[in-house]
Parts: C-alpha cells; sequence; structure tokens
C-alpha cells in the first residue's frame, strides 16, 4: 500500500510492546480515511490455522487475513485473542489491526504442499475478512484464487457488503470447489444495531447482500447470532427478523444467545452499564455461571424462535462437511431468490 507519508517508525518509545517484538512487523500505517485506527503490516509466516481437536466447531482449518475488527462489535467472541500482543481486548481490538499483507501469497505454497489434504477451509470465524481494510488491502481475491487453484472447499461468514465486489470470483470458485456463504445480521433495531456494532454496515445494507449472494447463484445463510437476553429475544423482534431474512433470500437461518467468554464480558458489561444500566442485574444473575446462557434460557429461546421460523417458511441451517459452513438446500443447486426454501436438517 501507497501510505508511507503516514507510515509510523515502529522503533519508537510510542510503538506498542507487543508489536514491537514481532519479528515479522514490517511497518506501522495511519491513513486520515481511517481515522483513529492503526494497521500494523505483518508478513504472515503461516495462512492456515488448525482447529484444536478439542474444538466442536464444524470445521478443522480456517484463514484470518486480519487480527482486531474495525466492526468494534461489543459482543465480538474473538476479543481475547488481541491479548497475545499486550492489546487490550477493548478499543485496541476495534483500532490496532494485524494485516497479513502476504497471506494470499503464503496461502498458495501451503497448499501446494503433498500433505495438504484438501480440507474445508473457513473464513471470517475469528475476525471478519470483508471488514473496511479489506477494501484498502484486498487480500480476499488473492486467498480465494489460491483455494481454488488449490481446490480447497471454503465457507465466508461475514457483516461486511464489501462481499459484493468478489461474488462473480466467488461465484466461479462455486463451479470447481464446494462454497458456503453466510451473513452476520444479528440486530434488526437500527438504534440497537448502531450503538452495540458501530462499525457495521446498516441491517438494510447486510439483507440487500443477502439477495445479491443469491441473484449470483449461491445459497446465503443468515445467522441470527447473537441473540441478546432482553433486547433482542422478544417475539416482536425475531418475528421481523426473520421475515427480513426470508424476503431477502436467505435459504437458511442459523441461531444462538449471546456468549460471554472472559474479556468480552467486562467489555459488553461495561457497554451494558453505559447503555442499558436497568439490565446489568439481569445479565449478572443469568450468566453468573459462566459464558453461556442457562440451558433453561436456551430451552425457552428455541420455544419461542422456532415456530416463527417456521411459519416464515424457514430452516435451521446444517452444517456441511464439505465446507465447514452451511450446506445448500437439499438438492445441492442454489435456488432463485423468490423459490421457496426446502426443509434442511438442524443444526443445534
Amino acid at each position: 500500500m501507497r501510505w508511507s507519508a503516514q507510515e509510523l517508525d515502529v522503533e519508537q518509545p510510542s510503538t506498542l510492546p507487543g508489536l514491537a517484538r514481532l519479528s515479522n512487523l514490517v511497518r506501522s500505517v495511519q491513513t486520515p480515511e481511517f481515522a483513529g485506527m492503526t494497521f500494523h503490516e505483518v508478513l504472515a509466516k503461516s495462512a492456515l490455522n488448525k482447529v484444536p481437536s478439542q474444538s466442536t466447531m464444524p470445521f478443522e482449518w480456517t484463514i484470518n487475513p486480519y487480527r482486531g475488527c474495525s466492526h468494534a462489535c461489543v459482543y465480538c467472541f474473538a476479543r481475547p485473542s488481541h491479548g497475545y500482543l499486550d492489546l487490550n481486548t477493548g478499543e485496541d481490538f476495534d483500532r490496532q489491526l494485524i494485516v497479513k499483507t502476504n497471506v494470499a501469497e503464503v496461502l498458495r505454497t501451503e497448499l501446494r504442499r503433498p500433505s495438504w489434504q484438501r480440507h474445508p477451509v473457513a473464513l471470517g470465524t475469528n475476525t471478519d475478512p470483508y471488514q473496511r481494510a479489506e477494501g484498502r488491502y484486498a487480500l480476499m481475491p488473492g486467498i480465494i484464487d489460491a483455494l481454488v487453484g488449490g481446490g480447497t472447499p471454503f465457507s465466508i461468514l461475514t457483516k461486511g457488503t464489501l462481499l459484493r465486489r468478489d461474488l462473480a470470483q466467488i461465484a466461479d470458485a462455486a463451479r470447481t470447489v464446494p462454497v458456503s456463504i453466510a451473513m452476520s445480521i444479528a440486530i434488526y433495531d437500527d438504534t440497537l444495531q448502531q450503538s452495540i456494532e458501530p462499525g457495521t454496515p446498516s441491517t438494510t445494507a447486510r439483507l440487500a447482500t443477502v439477495t445479491a449472494v443469491r441473484e449470483a447463484g449461491l445459497n446465503c445463510s443468515v445467522f441470527l447470532m447473537p441473540i441478546l437476553p432482553f433486547l433482542t429475544d422478544t417475539k416482536a423482534h425475531l418475528d421481523e427478523a426473520l421475515r427480513r431474512a426470508q424476503a431477502a433470500g436467505a435459504t437458511s437461518v442459523v441461531y444462538t444467545s449471546l456468549f460471554l467468554r472472559p474479556g468480552v464480558r467486562e467489555w459488553f458489561m461495561h457497554w451494558l452499564g453505559e447503555e442499558h444500566p436497568q439490565l446489568l442485574p439481569r445479565y449478572t444473575q443469568l450468566y453468573a455461571g459462566g459464558a453461556y446462557a442457562p440451558k433453561e434460557y436456551r430451552r425457552w429461546l428455541a420455544d419461542r424462535i422456532e415456530p416463527l421460523i417456521r411459519a416464515h417458511g424457514l430452516q435451521r441451517g446444517e452444517t456441511s462437511p464439505a465446507t465447514g459452513g452451511v450446506a445448500p438446500p437439499v438438492g445441492g443447486r442454489a435456488q432463485a431468490a423468490a423459490t421457496p426454501v426446502r426443509a434442511e436438517p438442524t443444526l443445534f
């Protein structure tokens, strides 16, 4: 990137200590276009990340071209990953972004290894590959080309409408390898969405992206997650969310309640105290037992949402062993946006 005029001297005392220890740090960059943000460009030593065997995730391999995310979702479960560089899980996660500038080149090398078995690879499982920085660095086209060239199936989960830039390329990829696409759209109240997801595209823009994906001949699931207790779990909010997802052409819906792991919990509770202080006691009680909402709440939520999912002609998404993402409808072919969605097995 030609941002030399905004380059920071990484040897200055003001450099973040954890980043200063990185042997692969090339430079730190600021630009007026991204006010208040710093991009720390690194040369990645690897592109593919192996998911620990004890994980319950439906995929074994991931790629994260960025660390940190300007979407700044208060509830983001990936926030603790910033701690390994002595960065905090709050504003640093939102504003101090690690950019793996050579990720596509490294990926090509890894996929050429005889040991690579063309396992499905998931993108967007930690931080969003289509956050705003992707508009500058354009890492995803190279990643997609590398995956297709290596005969490797992949899935993409994003909140970023920048996905539309690459739709033709992704549609071409789907003719060669299995591909799954999902849009994360959890909040259908504009005021709440801008408060808790201040760096994300609007709900309307993301739903329009679902439609664009469908018009490109691809399936698109909507991730209605996390559902926020006492904020987005009302029948009215869930009904409106599912109505709009169906109208946009979503081929399935995946949902789950809020997960508050350490490092996220503190940041979320701070936000809750500022924006909805009356809910602090209820959340403290609800999450007293750990990061997950209690089983009783999850059963209550399922009893509320599943009849609404059926009423709107949608089904819960099933994970695909081919991509690690959401499985296509029965028959394996994308349907036109106006075509009723077929039933799929449940994920949870």
